[in-house]
């Protein structure tokens, strides 16, 4: 029973971890929809998310090897230039990690090409997509974020003799973890709408979460560009990286007021 809890709380906590880049998605997805429907957008979205990334357990610990077992016919080679082997797991992280790339590059984009302020307003109101849209691309988002963690999870629960109990402890995580994401996503949205210069950083943040995504995908298809392998990006550099530009955000920050202020005063 101590080894039930044990494991259960240590799902719950990488579920927590590995949900931080999903959680700024939904953030920043969010504000496209129309104002009134952003609150609204967010929790439908999360708790669609919630039923769907049980029935993808559900779906993965049924058919697991289907997704690990290379595609016959995407394996292959092109001379000495391309290696490839990818798979179901492979073709979903590379996917998804392309996705968020050109999420961040177009918002970032977006951000730096506007010169006029009432421009950008009406732009950020012409470009608004509608809830649904929204609520859409936050669950599939969601469930490309979910598959390394549930496939995690069913790594930490394999010791688990009872495949019954280990469904259950990981669908408890899943349902803790998302009610998490319930809890601070309105709070994280509320902030970055108060503070709209750090969400230049969270884009950035997003966009080394898509570079991670699509160097697990090519590790996973065991790409080999030129005889060189694919290596994926430790989550250890992950968050070194994030640390670093947190870091670099608030430092910038403050010597930007400091710069402000000497002129003030020479003035």
């Amino acid at each position: 029973m101590l080894e039930i809890i044990f494991t259960l709380l240590m799902l719950v906590l990488l579920q927590a971890v590995l949900g931080f880049d999903n959680l700024l998605y939904i953030s920043l997805e969010s504000k496209k929809a129309p104002l009134s429907d952003q609150k609204r957008v967010r929790k439908i979205g999360i708790l669609i998310a919630i039923v769907l990334r049980i029935v993808l357990l559900f779906v993965l610990v049924s058919i697991i090897d289907f997704f690990q077992e290379p595609f016959t016919w995407l394996t292959g080679e092109l001379g000495e230039i391309l290696h490839f082997a990818f798979n179901g797991h492979s073709l979903i992280v590379l996917a998804g990690g392309s996705f968020i790339i050109y999420t961040a590059i177009k918002e970032i984009w977006h951000m730096i090409g506007k010169s006029d302020l009432s421009e950008e307003v009406d732009g950020d109101h012409k470009s608004r997509k509608s809830s649904n849209a929204v609520i859409t691309s936050i669950v599939i988002m969601n469930l490309v974020f979910s598959f390394d963690s549930i496939l995690a999870a069913i790594g930490l629960t394999s010791d688990i003799a009872n495949s019954t109990t280990a469904f259950i402890v990981m669908a408890i995580a899943i349902v803790a973890s998302g009610l998490l994401m319930l809890l601070l996503a309105d709070r994280i949205s509320t902030f970055l709408a108060k503070n709209r210069m750090y969400e230049v950083l969270g884009l950035f943040i997003l966009f080394i979460v898509g570079i991670m995504l699509v160097t697990e995908g090519g590790h996973l298809a065991h790409l080999r560009i030129f005889g060189n392998e694919i290596v994926p990006m430790s989550k250890t550099t992950f968050y070194f990286v994030i640390a670093i530009l947190v870091v670099v955000d608030i430092v910038q920050g403050r010597y930007q007021k400091k710069l402000i202020a000497e002129q003030g005063k020479s003035k």
